[in-house]
């Protein structure tokens, strides 16, 4: 009998396709509005995966067109400064996205300091007033990383109405906005997390099933329907014994490939959509400048 692989939902090719888009947009803007799109990423510290990331943010904006007005602080970095810098970018004509690379060093309030960037400006989809405008459907900057997990699922028309979405997770980064915009969508949402009994009589019930827990492997084969579409969420660096680290995600992707029938890989699945929608925010951010 012929073992069945599931079909993989492939991030890292469709955002170097939103790339492609957001390019030819920028291009097309870009004499109306006198200036390309600008994106500022504000890093305190020196996290080497922060920088990693911030490194990739910034390879990204160059590849479309955006410019960056990125900016590293030094760990000692106060509140007040942070707070200074973010309300002098608010005014910055220049700049139509603001980011604030997490986490931070325990010295600064993370939240404080998102609630001082401007929500139009708010490239993380993060602000309250984003998330309410989530809440209540109406239009706004999404949260980027729920935003790629439906773009991808778009991408590969997958079905949402009227089907069983089980979100494992309840983060306000990416469980609770993913499963309202489910919702939005039309998909029965169950949110699942820590706390929850029995996962698994949970997961199997799921047609779409979304694992954002960040806890490597927590999702096995036998947790998820046959045929199922599995998106994996989690970025974690697990250091083998012999002293080797690799990234691995929620689910246990060797094992469930061969149930479900569509599955995201990790690394390559959800993380190349994340930074792909932070342009696209920016950008959508910039367009909205050209009408006003």
């Amino acid at each position: 009998m012929e073992t069945k692989t599931a079909k993989l939902l492939d991030g890292k090719a469709l955002a170097n396709k939103i790339q492609q888009e957001l390019c030819a947009a920028i291009t097309q803007l870009q004499p109306k509005i006198g200036r390309p799109p600008g994106l500022a990423v504000l890093m305190v510290g020196d996290n080497p995966a922060s920088a990693a990331y911030v490194r990739g943010k910034e390879r990204a904006c160059q590849k479309v067109g955006i410019d960056s007005f990125g900016k590293h602080f030094p760990t000692q970095t106060t509140q007040a400064e942070l707070e200074q810098v973010i309300a002098e970018l608010n005014h910055d004509q220049r700049v139509d996205g603001i980011l604030v690379q997490l986490p931070l060093p325990n010295h600064l309030d993370a939240v404080t300091l998102l609630h001082q960037i401007a929500p139009d400006k708010d490239a993380d989809g993060l602000h309250p007033i984003n998330l309410g405008r989530l809440v209540r459907g109406e239009p706004g900057l999404r949260s980027c990383t729920p935003a790629g997990v439906m773009r991808l699922l778009q991408e590969y028309g997958i079905p949402l109405s009227g089907k069983h979405a089980v979100v494992v997770g309840r983060s306000i980064l990416v469980g609770k906005p993913l499963a309202l915009m489910l919702l939005e969508a039309d998909a029965t949402v169950t949110v699942a997390h820590s706390r929850s009994h029995s996962l698994q009589s949970i997961t199997t019930n799921a047609d779409i099933l979304i694992a954002a827990a960040g806890r490597p492997g927590l999702i096995t084969a036998e947790m998820v329907k046959p045929g199922a579409v599995v998106v994996d969420v989690g970025i974690n660096r697990v250091t083998h014994s012999s002293g080797e680290s690799r990234l691995v995600g929620d689910v246990h992707f060797e094992s469930i490939a061969g149930v479900a029938e569509f599955i995201t890989p990790v690394p390559g699945g959800v993380g190349p959509m994340t930074v792909a929608m932070l342009l696209q925010n920016t950008v959508n951010s910039y367009s909205q400048r050209s009408h006003s």
